[in-house]
């Protein structure tokens, strides 16, 4: 029984954090031992790598995508294809049976299975010489872990600080790997105090693995950033600043990029010093790319390089940036690329974001044509400053949120201003743009936006899909679509969910 399961594991150790293919419905049954998965040191790895493997597949492509283009940051191009239409429409299509929602949902927690197969699998009989290894592993299937439950109660939960936790519901608990199991959805509290506990044990577990710019594998510093997101959520401000700060003041080093050459550096080269965590990423082994929906890059004979985007940034996003911030000389682009739209090419008639354009050294050749290709980057320095400035002034501490807050702006070239909720939040949409995180922090500020109005350039272009459902889109605080639908085919399997406000079981 245990080599079945092996084969899973040995199969993902083709290079150190190899691709997978996420089969979310496996036909036949998966057979192990659970007293006893690791006899040797190339099992011990195989399982790692695995795990590794899965993580990398949960981020970035649609799981940074979706929940951008569904808020105001950007603006659907008329000839988007209805590319993640639903959810940038938020209108009756986006219903129980959306790609987007089921992709975050089936994918993470088929990642989650493999999680527990390796936490619950290395708690005995392993080896003496493999103890120390294998702890460390652990350690590390607990951060995935918590790190993935944090990612969906986020999404398909309320906000927990707009929420009653103890009975509002948030997303089923499986810590056990089990196939017949039929979990029902569990209380946001209740996974928050999981994602506490994984922390915990994770922070026991990767003590002695230090932080390290650009580390490849969860750190302690990685641990302390994920529990300051996890009490900026539960409201545990002095906590969240508090970790916060370890991290910011961490012996590894970390520093926020303050000039074009750094950033440059850190966002196309990926040789920058604020990632605390950045995956493992050659041209054999590529991650997933921010790429289609913002880029979508081309090469013609007559007219180069080109940009074919689906969605352009909004223009509540772009006025928000002063000519100097070295953000938008580095992730935005008007002129050097033409863009093509309505079967024409055209050029400096607005921005395209180009935050993803990719690292030429992932390419065939470096002279290819940008195709999107860059290491994952789950945590950066930048996060940390806007977790403490956010916290700080919720804790009323003025002082240090506006250091914090002003250590970030003056880095970027932007103006310093005082620590307010309103400075706070736009330095928070623009740096984290198309991260994944906009929805997020509409949640736990309770605000919504009443238009996504275009760049003026796009508007006189006609560039943009027209209407209610596009750039006169609004979104209140509150609005049901804050909460994603479980998806349909879940409720085919498990009868013992409850569909979320707002949407059908069946769709």
């Amino acid at each position: 029984m245990k080599k079945i399961i092996n084969i899973l594991a040995l199969g993902a150790a083709v290079s150190l954090f190899a691709s997978c293919d996420l089969d979310l419905m496996p036909n036949n049954a998966i057979a192990y031992n659970p007293e006893q998965i690791v006899e040797s040191a190339s099992d011990l790895t195989g399982f790692e790598n695995g795990m590794f493997a899965y993580f990398r597949g949960t981020q970035y492509g649609v799981y940074n995508i979706a929940s951008e283009v569904m808020c105001d940051g950007f603006n659907a191009m008329a000839d988007f294809g209805n590319n993640y239409g639903s959810i940038h429409r938020t209108d009756n299509s986006f219903s129980a049976t959306d790609y987007d929602a089921e992709d975050h949902w089936e994918n993470i927690y088929h990642a989650i299975m493999r999680y527990n197969v390796v936490i619950n699998g290395l708690k005995v009989n392993v080896p003496a010489d493999l103890q120390k290894a294998a702890a460390v592993v652990r350690g590390e299937g607990y951060f995935f872990r918590a790190d993935s439950y944090l990612r969906l109660v986020r999404l398909y939960g309320k906000a927990y600080a707009h929420s009653t936790p103890s009975s509002d519901l948030g997303v089923p608990l499986v810590l056990e790997y089990d196939q017949t199991a039929r979990p029902a959805r569990n209380t946001i509290q209740e996974v928050y105090d999981q994602i506490k506990a994984d922390l915990d044990s994770a922070a026991v577990l990767l003590a002695g693995v230090p932080g390290k710019v650009r580390a490849q594998k969860p750190t302690i510093d990685a641990v302390n950033a994920l529990y300051a997101r996890y009490y900026l959520d539960i409201k545990d401000y002095s906590n969240a600043a508090s970790y916060a700060q370890n991290v910011i003041s961490s012996a590894a080093g970390y520093a926020l990029s303050s000039t074009a050459e750094a950033m440059q550096k850190e966002w196309i080269n990926d040789e920058g010093n604020e990632p605390v965590l950045q995956l493992y990423a050659t041209y054999a082994e590529r991650p997933n790319r921010n790429y289609d929906a913002w880029t979508n890059t081309g090469r013609d004979p007559e007219h180069g390089d080109y940009f074919r985007p689906y969605f352009i940034p909004s223009n509540n996003l772009m006025k928000l940036y002063e000519e100097n911030d070295l953000r938008l000389a580095q992730w935005f682009d008007k002129g050097d690329y033409e863009v093509f739209f309505n079967s024409d090419y055209h050029s400096d008639l607005f921005y395209v974001f180009t935050k993803y354009l990719g690292n030429p050294a992932l390419r065939s050749t470096p002279e290819a044509v940008p195709d999107g290709y860059q290491a994952v980057k789950p945590i950066l320095i930048s996060e940390m400053y806007l977790i403490s400035a956010e916290a700080n002034l919720a804790a009323n501490n003025t002082s240090a949120a506006k250091t914090a807050l002003n250590a970030l702006q003056t880095a970027r070239g932007a103006s310093a201003t005082d620590a307010n909720a309103a400075n706070i939040h736009n330095e928070w949409f623009k740096e984290t743009v198309g991260q994944g995180y906009r929805m997020v922090c509409l949640k736990r500020w309770n605000e919504g936006f009443s238009s996504r109005p275009g760049q003026a350039g796009a508007v006189a272009a006609g560039a943009l899909a027209q209407g209610a459902a596009y750039e006169t889109k609004s979104l209140p605080a509150g609005d049901f679509h804050y909460q994603w639908p479980i998806p349909s085919h879940e409720f085919e399997v498990n009868d013992n969910l409850v569909q979320n406000p707002g949407y059908s079981a069946a769709e």
